[in-house]
């Protein structure tokens, strides 16, 4: 049992930088001392559980800046996380002591590569090594900064924020933290490489679309990051009642169908191209892929798909793309991850967030997304998929015709699927190919898509399981 616990939690060795000079928190044992350490849930937000747990333990309120690259440990690694210190709480339930970086050697520690890694973080968070990807959320003073330009923005509109604050997310490039005020909570949100085109498309939609994205205050361009009041309402993922699970569909078709005659603009801004003459175009390169990755396939079940199913597919994806492109459905904004946790709802309205992946093609992709979430959260019932489905489709009367919405919905599921797939640029990396995790995903999404086009070769609504 206590094995099992342990592989639930990772252990982080915490490096605490002083806002006041070059110190570090550190834990005497003896005549030397060791780091904080503390043990986080797997799986799960390393700023926000690390914060409260420094918080808890050792009675230092911090901010998270980075983790740096683990230290191999005899098979295993050791994790480091750097964080600056902002304030002391309460008294901690363990001793510490503030030590100045010119009294530490690596005789101080008990473990000699703590010291080089503290090093190494000092001299980053200082600025005084050079690192390329050292973004500016990787400097001691950020959040500090952060605060009072967010005090600037929201003074005039006459509120103030408040001491508590929730880091959700920190790497030297990407940053979302939660700040209270007496009024709306407030959200900053800042984002680096792979995902840095969402702060362009992010204000784009917030100002086409006011309705249906978080309320934006204000932007840090130099940081890719932009300031919204906090959406009313519960997150999708966290209500089962269908009226509400319904009203997400009927405004993402509302948000859709106002996006029509905007594509170039919303391209322009950053989104993927997944109309049908790019899906076209993708199909052939994608099942070459997905040829190799089935002839390289080793662990068994499930069985790998031979020539003759991939065949089926590429063929199958070939005709739905044309039928789809056939019945007239007008490309608008898209989704590609619209899961409940990016849907903020309420009985009168929905905001979307994290738009990273967002793209300009057929919107029922969206729609199929929605529904595969609402399948794992409210069961695999036949009727919710239906209400679901209805309360869509309801928006689009008078922009589609009933028949033509009826003919693209029964080839949605598979040219979906594709595109979910290939629409984000994992096949396209040789490197990212190595590797076991994406190989194995890319053949998981190729065999949905032969389930698809089974399905549709059969002329039937394929069961999801």
């Amino acid at each position: 049992m206590a094995s099992t616990e342990q592989n639930e939690r990772e252990a982080y060795r915490v490096i605490v930088l002083s806002r006041d000079g070059p110190k570090i928190l550190l834990v005497p044992e003896g005549e030397r001392h060791k780091l904080p350490a503390v043990e986080i849930p797997r799986c799960h937000r390393v700023a926000e559980h690390l914060t409260a747990a420094v918080e808890r333990q050792w009675g230092e309120e911090v901010v998270c800046l980075f983790e740096p690259e683990p230290a191999p440990a005899d098979g295993a690694v050791i994790r480091y996380e750097a964080a600056e210190h902002l304030c002391t709480r309460s008294n901690p339930t363990m001793a510490t002591r503030w030590v100045p970086m010119s009294a530490l050697c690596q005789d101080s520690l008990i473990d000699t590569r703590d010291y080089s890694a503290i090093k190494r973080v000092t001299g980053i968070g200082n600025a005084e090594i050079e690192d390329s990807s050292a973004g500016p959320f990787a400097r001691l003073g950020w959040f500090c900064e952060l605060r009072s330009w967010i005090q600037s923005v929201v003074e005039p509109m006459g509120f103030h924020i408040e001491g508590e604050f929730r880091q959700l997310n920190a790497s030297p490039s990407f940053s979302l933290i939660r700040f209270k005020t007496e009024g709306p909570a407030l959200w900053f949100k800042a984002v680096g490489e792979p995902n840095q085109r969402e702060f362009a498309i992010t204000c784009s939609l917030a100002q086409r679309y006011p309705d249906y994205l978080p309320r934006m205050l204000a932007l840090r361009p130099e940081w890719n990051g932009w300031l919204t009041r906090e959406a009313t309402g519960e997150l999708l993922s966290e209500v089962k009642e269908l009226t509400l699970w319904e009203q997400a569909a009927a405004s993402l078709a509302k948000l859709q169908i106002q996006s029509i005659d905007h594509g170039s603009q919303i391209l322009g801004a950053g989104a993927s191209d997944l109309g049908s003459a790019a899906l076209s175009k993708l199909i052939q390169p994608f099942m070459n892929v997905a040829t190799q990755l089935m002839e390289r396939q080793a662990k068994l079940p499930p069985p790998a798909l031979g020539q003759k199913d991939l065949l089926l597919v590429a063929d199958s994806l070939r005709s739905a793309v044309d039928a789809m492109e056939a019945v007239e459905t007008p490309e608008t904004l898209g989704h590609l991850d619209l899961n409940p946790g990016n849907i903020i709802v309420s009985q009168n309205r929905c905001a979307f967030l994290d738009w990273a992946e967002a793209y300009v093609g057929n919107p029922l992709f969206s729609l199929e997304y929605l529904l595969e979430h609402a399948r794992r959260t409210l069961g695999s019932e036949s009727a919710v998929r239906a209400r679901l489905t209805a309360a869509y489709c309801a928006q689009w009367n008078g922009v589609v015709t009933a028949a033509g919405m009826a003919k693209a919905l029964a080839f949605a599921p598979l040219v979906a699927a594709f595109a979910y797939a290939a629409g984000n640029e994992l096949w396209k990396k040789i490197e990212r190919l190595e590797e076991a995790a994406t190989a194995g995903y890319l053949r998981s999404l190729t065999r949905r898509m032969h389930r698809e086009a089974n399905a549709l070769a059969d002329g039937r609504t394929l069961c999801h399981h």
